[in-house]
C-alpha cells in the first residue's frame, strides 16, 4: 500500500505535467482562433513579402555557414554551462576561478583551430 507521501508526490509530478501541457496546448489553440487565415496566389509564393521573386528558393550555401553556425552552437551552450558553475563559487575561488580560465582556454582553442582552417574567411560567390 503506497504511503500518502508517495501519493502526493505523483500528485505534484502530474499536476506539473497537466500545467505543462495546458502551456504548450492553449497558445497553439488560442493562435488558431485568433489567426487570419489567408488564401490566394500570394500565399503560394516562397516569400510573403510582397517582392517579387527572383529564381529559386533553393540555392546552395557554402560550408563556411554551416561550420559558423556549428562554433555558434557549441559556445552558445557552454556559456550556459558557465552560469550554474558562476553561481556556485563555493570556499576555493582561487580554484574556481582557475577551472573556469582552463574550461574557457579549452574552448579557445576551438576558436584557434577554426581560425587557422580558414572558417571565418568570407568570400562571395558569383
Amino acid at each position: 500500500m503506497p504511503t500518502q507521501e508517495l501519493l502526493l508526490d505523483f500528485l505534484a509530478v502530474a499536476f506539473y505535467l497537466f500545467v505543462g501541457v495546458v502551456f504548450a496546448v492553449v497558445p497553439l489553440i488560442l493562435s488558431a482562433l485568433i489567426v487570419k487565415r489567408s488564401v490566394g496566389a500570394k500565399r503560394e509564393e516562397t516569400y510573403e513579402s510582397g517582392m517579387q521573386t527572383i529564381g529559386s528558393a533553393w540555392i546552395q550555401f557554402t560550408v563556411a555557414y554551416y561550420i559558423y553556425a556549428l562554433i555558434f552552437l557549441a559556445f552558445d551552450v557552454d556559456v550556459l554551462y558557465l552560469f550554474p558553475v558562476a553561481l556556485v563559487y563555493g570556499s576555493y575561488p582561487i580554484r574556481d576561478v582557475v577551472e573556469v580560465l582552463i574550461f574557457v582556454g579549452i574552448l579557445s582553442l576551438a576558436i584557434v583551430y577554426a581560425w587557422c582552417k580558414g572558417v571565418f574567411e568570407w568570400q562571395s560567390q558569383k
